[in-house]
């Protein structure tokens, strides 16, 4: 397009279409934003007239005029785990059943970064925001202050000053550990990944919970980071130091990707020789082999309620919690 036509299409306003598709402006707002039916002959003159024109509708003054941007903000983690490439996928469809679009975003697990990107996305006057943050409660005071709205997601428990949902990570850890022991393993370790700040996770406080009731011993824990290589260095320790234990609860399915290849490598079979449930309910789960067993977090769930808190009225802030289920693969020896 040469600097002229460039300029020209710059100043095609909506009148401008109007005029030359010989309808309202009102009509040529129908069609542009698809908010009302019209005639087929008044939808092609529009749509030749926007294309001769090269007329492009002005955000700025849609956002304006509604009070709104009709869109929202998120930051995960990462974007490579599968779980949370879900899980916005899943905001991403409750959102736009509300009429918003969603601006995903990437922390690579850095607070440093995940404030960075909370300010781009303020700066871009979202109407609000989803956190899956990499610390429990982290600084948000400035996004207060600007008086967009957040809620956390992902969360393990409630915050006083933030609307937040999460899933039960003791009771699903409970599923976790009393399946394994319906199957007759009495010695059932953990592969935990590791949190931020000093709080216990919820998979592993449900873990000594569910073992205390049974009257079973804890069995070995091997940390690591919730990534596959960090299962796998988790799992590789547990087989150098000869404390495998006969079953062992997996708290991802990151980590239980990991934890499948180093125990094959070492010439162990699952479940023959080590029963595993993992937990999330990921794509990892029904593809790796053998299949995980898994504790399946409802993300579609989460995700309506997380929407739901965003967009409703102004109320106190509220922790939605949702349960986990257990889904039955074959690393368990079901």
């Amino acid at each position: 397009m040469s600097p002229l036509s460039s300029s020209a299409a710059s100043r095609a306003t909506r009148s401008d279409v109007a005029k030359l598709a010989g309808v309202s402006p009102a009509v040529v707002s129908y069609v542009v934003n698809g908010t009302k039916r019209v005639g087929a002959e008044a939808e092609e003159r529009v749509r030749d007239a926007v294309a001769k024109l090269g007329y492009r509708a002005n955000p700025s003054a849609r956002a304006l005029r509604l009070g709104s941007t009709e869109m929202l903000g998120m930051v995960t983690p990462t974007t490579t785990n599968p779980y949370f490439a879900q899980l916005a996928h899943e905001v991403e469809v409750a959102a736009a059943k509300r009429g918003f679009m969603v601006i995903n975003s990437s922390s690579d697990s850095s607070v440093v970064t995940e404030r960075n990107q909370l300010e781009q996305l303020a700066g871009r006057l979202v109407d609000g925001i989803f956190l899956c943050s990499t610390v429990f409660e982290p600084d948000l005071r400035n996004l207060d202050i600007a008086g967009i709205p957040i809620v956390m997601l992902n969360n393990r428990a409630g915050i006083p000053s933030r609307d937040s949902v999460g899933v039960d990570l003791l009771h699903g850890a409970h599923l976790a550990v009393e399946h394994l022991a319906e199957h007759g393993y009495d010695e059932i370790g953990i592969v935990m990944g590791g949190t931020a700040g000093d709080a216990e996770d919820g998979r592993e406080a449900g873990w000594r919970e569910s073992l205390e009731r049974l009257s079973l011993a804890p069995g070995p824990i091997a940390r690591g980071l919730f990534t596959p290589g960090g299962g796998y260095q988790a799992m590789q320790r547990l087989i150098r130091s000869g404390a495998v234990p006969r079953s062992l609860f997996v708290s991802s399915d990151q980590m239980s990707r990991g934890v499948l290849k180093a125990t094959l490598e070492a010439g162990l079979k699952v479940p023959e020789d080590v029963a595993i449930v993992s937990f999330d309910g990921s794509i990892d789960a029904a593809y790796s082999w053998p299949t995980l067993t898994t504790v399946a977090q409802p993300l579609a769930e989460m995700a309506e309620a997380a929407v739901d808190a965003l967009l409703s009225p102004p109320h106190d802030p509220v922790h939605r919690v949702v349960e986990a289920h257990l889904v039955v693969g074959r690393s368990c020896g079901c």
